[in-house]
């Protein structure tokens, strides 16, 4: 299959503001599914409330358009009574950790096998630039105009904290990286959360003088480094890219059969 068997020409040019982050997600999300030689007939796609929840619209294979912060729940819906299906849902950092929070965390616990694929560009961008819980301590946004006192947090650190077995984050710039990570995320026999750091010039950029996409850009370039690396003993201020944890553990679905199973066996 070619990249353009997995998308909804129709729907193109897409709506997401020029220079925004998510349509390179979308593009690398698509080659890393054209690499693994996925039938579209394997793969759901379920997504809430945001602009980043629009990619579902734009993939040509089973989707479901839900409600804000319950995609995950859908989703767990989806792989409980179909586990042979490549569940993937991909969410802003406000539909997965502010309203959606609970959902994720208790979806890591589990570990359900599906994968998460966060965009974070630390700002709600459909609803008007209001901070979102990543946006971080004195950023600016339109519901905080002489900066934001709320404290983000490590989306790797909580994923990790919360159960999930493979947690990796990236950013636009590193494409062939993030390509690569969502490779890794679907192959994953786990709950996988992949964190992908997106510009939004539109608001974000904007309010925080960040400048246009490029400069975003350049900025996740410079201001990122590969997980173990030096620099980050120089500067703690750089983010790390990368895998962060990846092992094996019960995947709640096949345990879900082994319960059916014995039960089945006792009435027997």
């Amino acid at each position: 299959m070619s990249v353009k068997d997995y998308i909804r020409e129709r729907f193109f040019p897409h709506m997401w503001c020029p220079g925004c982050g998510h349509g390179v997600v979308l593009n690398a999300m698509i080659r890393a599914m054209e690499s693994l030689g996925m039938s579209k007939n394997e793969i759901v796609m379920v997504s809430g409330i945001g602009c980043s929840a629009r990619i579902s619209g734009y993939v040509d294979f089973h989707s479901m358009h839900t409600i804000h912060g319950r995609a995950l729940a859908f989703a767990t819906g989806i792989k409980m009574s179909r586990p042979e299906l490549n569940v993937i849902v991909p969410m802003g950092d406000g539909d997965a950790l502010a309203i959606g929070g609970n959902h994720f965390l208790h979806a890591a616990r589990r570990n359900v096998e599906m994968t998460a694929i966060i965009m974070n560009n630390r700002i709600y961008g459909m609803t008007g630039g209001q901070f979102s819980p990543l946006s971080g301590y004195a950023a600016a946004a339109s519901t905080a105009p002489y900066g934001n006192i709320d404290h983000g947090f490590d989306i790797a650190k909580l994923s990790e904290a919360a159960g999930a077995t493979f947690v990796a984050r990236t950013t636009t710039y590193h494409v062939h990286e993030l390509s690569r990570l969502i490779r890794d995320a679907i192959l994953h026999e786990g709950f996988s959360v992949l964190e992908v750091l997106t510009q939004c010039p539109t608001y974000f950029g904007r309010y925080n003088r960040a400048g246009d996409a490029p400069e975003m850009m350049e900025a996740y370039k410079n201001r990122t480094v590969a997980v173990g690396s030096e620099k980050k003993n120089q500067d703690p201020d750089l983010i790390e890219r990368g895998v962060f944890v990846k092992k094996e553990l019960p995947e709640y679905c096949r345990e879900y059969e082994k319960i059916i199973e014995k039960n089945q066996q006792k009435q027997t």
